[in-house]
């Protein structure tokens, strides 16, 4: 059975989708941008900035599931530009601890919603 994962510390979503899916011990995130989700302004001034909004929101969608980026098994970044690859690689490794990060992608795009330049989504494990 799955458990649709909400909460207003994050984005609200803006089409037929949630936040976050929990299935048993699983946790399925939809894609995060650099959106506020009090004022709905995005964080665009730069690509460190941006990406620490998307981590910020992605954090605030694990810990409403009981979960922390501990749990993070598998990541997917999509970039507007692989320019931004270092940038961005530098901000998300913060998150994580180098021996037990989780697998991930980084991809190119040719566009990303409302014009951002990096969308971060997740899977997570609970530990039983």
């Amino acid at each position: 059975m799955k458990k649709i994962i909400q909460t207003n510390k994050a984005p609200a979503p803006i089409g037929p989708y949630s936040q976050a899916i929990l299935v048993g011990s699983t946790l399925y995130t939809s894609g995060q941008i650099a959106l506020d989700p009090n004022s709905g302004e995005l964080t665009l001034s730069s690509i460190t900035l941006e990406t620490r909004k998307v981590m910020q929101n992605m954090q605030e969608v694990l810990l409403a599931a009981g979960m922390g980026f501990e749990n993070v098994v598998k990541s997917s970044i999509f970039l507007s530009s692989m320019k931004h690859f270092d940038a961005v690689n530098e901000v998300y490794g913060s998150y994580f601890n180098e021996q037990s990060a989780p697998a991930r992608e980084t991809v190119e795009v040719a566009g990303l919603p409302k014009k951002v330049n990096v969308e971060i989504s997740m899977i997570a494990i609970k530990a039983e």
